[in-house]
């Protein structure tokens, strides 16, 4: 699986954005799919996840009500919506496929990733 994201930019606060990622090569409707992020000097952190159907997702305390995962499995098509960014939301985002078909929030448990989009949200 090849995955690639995109829509990253440059935005004011209280701005939105929404992430895509493509998927390409086999079939990844059967995995879970992750968003992450990674700030200057700072970890890579889980930001939202969904599960293979769909049906079920996850968020960091931190994206809570602002954001909100998608995913059209028919189009191979994982979306993430940010809504009232905030300074701090800065970073390179990146999708991930999952190894299983919920989301876990540990990088570990991903398996592929994309290279990343730049968000940048100034004050």
């Amino acid at each position: 699986v090849q995955l690639q994201a995109s829509g990253g930019g440059l935005v004011q606060a209280g701005g939105s954005l929404r992430l895509s990622c493509a998927a390409s090569g086999r079939t990844f409707s059967s995995n879970a799919v992750g968003w992450f992020r990674q700030a200057p000097g700072k970890e890579r952190e889980f930001v939202a996840g969904i599960s293979w159907s769909g049906r079920t997702s996850s968020y960091a305390d931190s994206v809570k009500c602002r954001c909100t995962i998608s995913r059209d499995n028919a189009k191979k098509m994982v979306y993430l919506q940010m809504n009232s960014l905030k300074p701090e939301d800065t970073a390179v985002y990146y999708c991930a496929a999952d190894r299983g078909m919920v989301p876990h929030t540990s990088s570990t448990e991903y398996e592929y990733w994309g290279q990343g989009t730049l968000v940048t949200v100034s004050s």
